[in-house]
């Protein structure tokens, strides 16, 4: 009939994955050995910020004998933070075909989507002003740097270069006991004497905390013991910038933050969406 709406599709006694979810140990979760997609260790990195900041949010998705469909990279995530199960929804009753082409399409269906670069600029313009770390959104920062501004992303220079290359470490023995890592003598001394010292608490307080500062990191034993420790202690070291894999890291981590240029992008932006 003409002008008639719609009706809504129903589906009763439809069983969907995401239906039901359960809690699976990460050592039963087996990778498909063909997976096409990579992640690599700044990515797996970056969702492992994310489940930092947010928790778990997106089930993967594994079959009855606990195969991976899809989630491989929340998979590798979840093993750098040394968690020990994981939200699952279980794909039941599909074919070897569905299942090889599901993992395909859960991946590449997201990349066909796009941006609007426009309420992008106000919407991360508007997080960095509010103090939140927009590297653990995941944007590439040189691509950030083009909409920001599109002849050279000059304005963004002053607040981070993409470009820098990180040193390759190679273990070159045992791993060094944990007293070959800092000399921590200076600090103590000064310690010592601030607290032999007549000061309000306060005060005191205030002066032991800075006095760690004068604590001196051997950086060549400490890349020594990160190659040993385990995905724990490494994500530790890397978040108390003992160790900074890349710079990507750096950003996700708010060591260096992409701000003030940001902000004023975003305002322009803004100004020209309301004059519209």
């Amino acid at each position: 009939m003409a002008g008639a709406k719609a009706k809504a599709a129903s589906t009763p006694g439809v069983k969907w994955p995401a239906d039901a979810i359960e809690r699976r140990k990460v050592s039963a979760l087996i990778p498909y050995a063909r997976n096409a997609r990579t992640h690599s260790d700044a990515q797996v990195a970056q969702i492992a910020a994310s489940i930092r900041e947010w928790g778990w949010t997106n089930p993967v998705l594994i079959d009855a004998e606990g195969g991976l469909i899809a989630g491989h990279g929340r998979v590798l995530a979840a093993r750098k933070l040394g968690l020990d199960d994981i939200p699952c929804m279980i794909a039941t009753g599909w074919t070897d075909a569905q299942k090889r082409a599901y993992i395909l399409a859960d991946n590449q269906l997201a990349l066909n989507g796009g941006w609007d670069t426009e309420f992008l600029k106000v919407e991360l313009g508007e997080l960095a002003a509010e103090n939140f770390n927009v590297g653990l959104i995941g944007f590439d920062t040189e691509w950030l740097g083009d909409i920001f501004d599109d002849t050279s992303a000059e304005g963004l220079s002053e607040n981070y270069t993409r470009k820098i290359e990180a040193p390759i470490y190679t273990p070159k023995g045992d791993k060094p006991a944990e007293s070959e890592l800092y000399d921590g003598a200076k600090a103590a001394q000064l310690k010592a004497e601030i607290n032999a010292a007549e000061l309000p608490e306060k005060v005191r307080a205030f002066l032991l905390a800075a006095a760690d500062r004068h604590t001196v990191f051997r950086f060549d034993r400490i890349a020594e013991y990160y190659c040993h420790a385990s995905p724990a202690v490494q994500d530790l070291m890397e978040r108390s910038a003992l160790v900074v894999i890349d710079f990507d890291k750096a950003v996700e981590l708010g060591f260096v933050k992409l701000a003030a240029a940001m902000m004023a992008k975003a305002e322009e932006s803004k100004d020209r969406n309301y004059a519209a």
